[in-house]
């Protein structure tokens, strides 16, 4: 799973690769402003910076993904869930799940 954030005029906070419970991370597109980034976040209600990290809202994933993945996907989230859970990356409800963030270059 792939938190997309594209930043300027308009920012946008996209879910790519929603079915990909292997990996997650939050790619940012369009520069390197840690400001805009968390003004993305939090406009789009999907999370947070905290730190070098942002925190990602396990219902925002849901919504995301809804009408684009199969009905296993649920199963598939879990795991992942579980997994982030042993390493200390969400919290014990697992309402959030903690992602690094990766500057891409612009495309």
């Amino acid at each position: 799973m792939v938190i997309t954030v594209t930043l300027g005029g308009a920012s946008a906070v996209t879910l790519d690769e929603p079915a990909d419970f292997t990996r997650f991370h939050v790619a940012v597109r369009g520069g390197r402003d840690r400001s805009s980034l968390a003004s993305a976040l939090t406009d789009a209600d999907a999370g947070h910076l905290d730190g070098d990290d942002a925190v990602i809202r396990v219902p925002w994933l849901r919504a995301a993904a809804a009408g684009r993945v199969g009905d296993d996907w649920e199963d598939g989230l879990a795991g992942m869930l579980a997994y982030a859970e042993r390493k200390g990356w969400t919290d014990a409800g697992r309402a959030w799940v903690r992602g690094h963030v990766e500057d891409q270059e612009d495309q």
